[in-house]
């Protein structure tokens, strides 16, 4: 006899206020270890020779690949809605990433 199959598990999200206004980056810096990666979001401004670190992320090396898969399906869903983003190397010198 087949084992029924489980439903996924719904996960409640909560945010509070202050993170639920986000954080503005055009800016951000990836380092790794074995164990993990660290990355951080920030703020490059005009004139400025330093980033401000906004946020600062420390995740798996597991779900940092999990969220680069996600990230390669919203941006692909995002073109097909609204056309190739364009990401060449002069506007990759312009905004920090």
């Amino acid at each position: 006899m087949a084992e029924p199959q489980k439903k996924p598990q719904q996960i409640q999200v909560q945010i509070d206020d202050k993170i639920a206004d986000g954080e503005y980056a055009n800016w951000a810096n990836i380092v790794f270890s074995p164990a993990e990666f660290v990355i951080d979001f920030g703020r490059l401004m005009p004139g400025k020779a330093a980033a401000r670190v906004a946020s600062r992320i420390i995740t798996s090396p597991a779900h940092t690949k999990r969220l680069l898969e996600v990230l390669k399906n919203v941006v692909a869903q995002y073109e097909k809605q609204h056309g190739e983003i364009k990401a060449g190397e002069e506007l990759q010198k312009k905004v920090g990433f």
